[in-house]
């Protein structure tokens, strides 16, 4: 499952090297209270690549708000989950970037960093693991969408405590509990996909699937909007075919699709020179033909 849903390497120049870095400072972060990953035994731990900076052995979940100006303030929220496999978490390229843009367009941001499967604490190992999984015929068979979400339990419960959290305390961050959706990358658009099937009382009110798995999946009945961007010459997904949207599609519920000539996996919020760079700018206007970006009456 982690194989299919890591984000590969940027395709641009920038230095492949993981090097360990301090825990960053993390202002505001609130521990979701859904408990300590059972069997856990690694600290949290951090390193840079790409420019960027990446969690892995996250066993306690949190949500860090970006807030807007209450000037600009819409009302609208969304909750941001960043992908890397279930093993590690682009927390930069797309979490904290995603969630600043975001409020810049008036929309209060909340960065998930969700619980992870536990991966080897010394970074040589790590790195040994995280290239395995790239190796030519070494991933298994994906399996099918609902037993993927059968083994995404905790992430699922973070997902829900969020969604929770964001409800209670909406009055305190001008937030309209009917307008929260969640966005999210690779493994964070399967998280985001899992908690809209199986997140029983989260029911986000729109989700974006970026560059995460299409395959075909009953779709329930009050499924919300959702917004698909994906390169077609992503090395995981742009093969796959385009069920996932077929059955929103069948289910008579709205979706948009923004399939991109290049920009490979993983391209974020990273400055690229393909057009892939501009999905955060169709998502945005995706959710202003929705009424998302005006104050709610």
């Amino acid at each position: 499952m982690a194989a299919a849903m890591v984000s590969a390497t940027p395709v641009f120049a920038q230095s492949d090297k993981m090097a360990p870095i301090a825990v960053p400072a993390q202002p505001g972060a609130v521990e979701l209270g859904t408990g300590k990953l059972p069997g856990a035994t690694a600290p949290e731990a951090w390193h840079s690549q790409y420019g960027s900076v990446f969690a892995r052995n996250v066993t306690v979940a949190t949500l860090t708000p970006f807030l807007p100006d209450p000037a600009k303030a819409t009302g609208t929220a969304v909750i941001v989950a960043p992908g890397g496999g279930f093993r590690t978490l682009s927390m930069q390229n797309e979490g904290w970037d995603v969630a600043r843009a975001l409020a810049a367009k008036g929309v209060a941001a909340f960065v998930l960093k969700y619980r992870l499967n536990p991966t080897p604490v010394e970074m040589p190992a790590f790195e040994r693991s995280m290239t395995a999984m790239f190796t030519p015929g070494t991933a298994p068979p994906r399996p099918k969408p609902e037993e993927m979400m059968a083994g995404l339990a905790p992430q699922i419960a973070d997902a829900r405590a969020a969604f929770a959290l964001v409800r209670k305390r909406s009055a305190e961050w001008h937030v309209d509990p009917t307008r929260i959706g969640m966005v999210g990358f690779s493994a964070g658009a399967m998280l985001t996909i899992a908690t809209t099937v199986a997140g029983v009382d989260a029911k986000p009110a729109f989700i974006g699937n970026i560059y995460g798995p299409l395959a075909a999946m009953t779709v329930p009945a009050d499924a919300p909007p959702m917004f698909v961007a994906l390169a077609a010459d992503d090395p995981f997904f742009g093969n796959g075919g385009f069920g996932l949207i077929e059955s929103w599609r069948t289910a008579k519920r709205p979706v948009e699709f923004h399939l991109f000539e290049q920009g490979g996996h993983g391209f974020g919020m990273y400055p690229k020179p393909t057009t892939s760079t501009g999905w955060f700018e169709e998502f945005t206007r995706w959710m202003a033909m929705h009424d998302l970006l005006k104050p709610a009456r």
